[in-house]
């Protein structure tokens, strides 16, 4: 249950921290008009995401060679969390000037999130198995997971729209960069522990 809790506010701040399409269209919405509408624009993923979840649980528990395919995903999965961790390692002060988007609604936040890759890719290389995981050992742990994560990441977001929405400096502050570094490097971390679920899962395989 704490590795469920610890690594859905690890991944939920690194994706909600992270400058993205998402993130810009909050900053700018809440520049635009007002901080409420930047925090409708974070809510987008409470809208998008549990489709995206349910299909993605759906395709890993139809595959037939559960093991290989498991070392297979957990592979594909320690890459793309190590492509999270060279993302966050790479953030570079974020000038609130560069930020030209046309005004958007919740609708337009919603289609932002169908169309960016990432959330597709995080659920069936890392997200859904870790669920599939955490059901195993504890039937609780995966809401305990889904709980942390979208309370980090929408928490990390709306934080982000409340300081642009004040103050124009700390996206551009050291304090930032050190939060997304020290996030980068807890990602390698766990990108780590994927590889090596990925040779026990070959190990497994008859």
């Amino acid at each position: 249950m704490i590795s469920a809790l610890v690594t859905g506010c690890v991944f939920g701040l690194s994706s909600g921290l992270a400058p993205g399409p998402l993130l810009v269209l909050v900053i700018t919405q809440t520049l635009q008009h007002n901080t409420r509408e930047g925090i409708k624009v974070a809510a987008a993923p409470l809208i998008t995401d549990l489709s995206i979840i349910l299909v993605s649980l759906f395709v890993l528990t139809q595959l037939e060679n559960f093991h290989h395919a498991l070392a297979l995903i957990s592979i594909a999965g320690g890459i793309y969390v190590l492509y999270l961790s060279y993302g966050c390692f790479r953030t570079k002060p974020v000038n609130l000037g560069e930020l030209k988007t046309e005004p958007r609604s919740l609708k337009k936040g919603v289609l932002i999130n169908l169309f960016n890759p990432n959330p597709y890719l995080f659920w069936l290389t890392f997200g859904g198995p870790f669920l599939l995981r955490l059901r195993e050992a504890n039937s609780l742990a995966p809401f305990a997971f889904l709980f942390t994560f979208y309370l980090s990441l929408i928490g990390s977001t709306v934080f982000l729209a409340l300081i642009a929405g004040r103050s124009r400096t700390f996206l551009k502050s050291k304090a930032y960069l050190l939060v997304m570094r020290i996030l980068a490097l807890t990602l390698a971390l766990f990108a780590f522990f994927l590889i090596k679920d990925a040779i026990y899962f070959l190990g497994a395989s008859p």
